[in-house]
């Protein structure tokens, strides 16, 4: 159990049947009337963001998220599957349960599965991957004065901007945070 006094940004806990993260929190103190905990909170099942005001003496149920690093294998038909590196065993991931920048990710890379209770319910892709360019259009020679960018297909088939001297066949490092061109590999 944890008390809401003792809420600090990262903390999971369960709610009316809801696991929820802290994300922000403040200790308010006001001249009149009692203190309380204002947070901001996301719901890891639906990434649902809310704000709402604790009672420092209000206890709640610590949830324990599991994160296991696990390699990504193949897909099939809208499920990914995912190899337990120490067991073997196959895990399978919907789809709607991955997010945007696993696009980015080949198959064979190491990713963190997230469960709670042995559900899965997320995955975490590498923070940087290393992919290569395999369709652009070529930089017009004169045209860098501005930090101009142009699409570009990785080899994974996700479509990402990139700066005018990338071409085809290059090594490229994107951050799977913020789906961005970081630098040349």
């Amino acid at each position: 159990m944890i008390s809401a006094g003792d809420f600090r940004n990262g903390v999971t806990f369960e709610e009316d049947g809801n696991v929820l993260q802290v994300i922000e929190f403040q200790h308010v103190k006001p001249g009149k009337g009692a203190a309380f905990v204002r947070t901001k909170t996301k719901n890891v099942i639906t990434g649902a963001v809310t704000e709402k005001s604790y009672n420092p003496s209000a206890k709640y149920p610590t949830a324990y998220i599991e994160r296991r690093n696990m390699q990504y294998s193949y897909n099939d038909d809208g499920m990914y599957y995912f190899m337990d590196s120490e067991t073997f065993d196959m895990i399978p991931v919907a789809e709607k349960d991955l997010p945007d920048s696993f696009r980015f990710v080949k198959e064979n890379e190491e990713c963190k599965i997230l469960s709670y209770k042995g559900n899965v319910f997320g995955v975490e892709p590498p923070t940087f991957v290393t992919l290569e360019i395999t369709h652009t259009e070529p930089g017009v020679k004169g045209n860098t004065a501005t930090n101009t960018l142009k699409p570009a297909t990785v080899e994974t088939g996700a479509e990402i901007r990139v700066p005018l001297f990338i071409n085809e066949g290059d090594m490229i490092r994107i951050d799977t945070r913020t789906c961005e061109y970081m630098e040349r590999a």
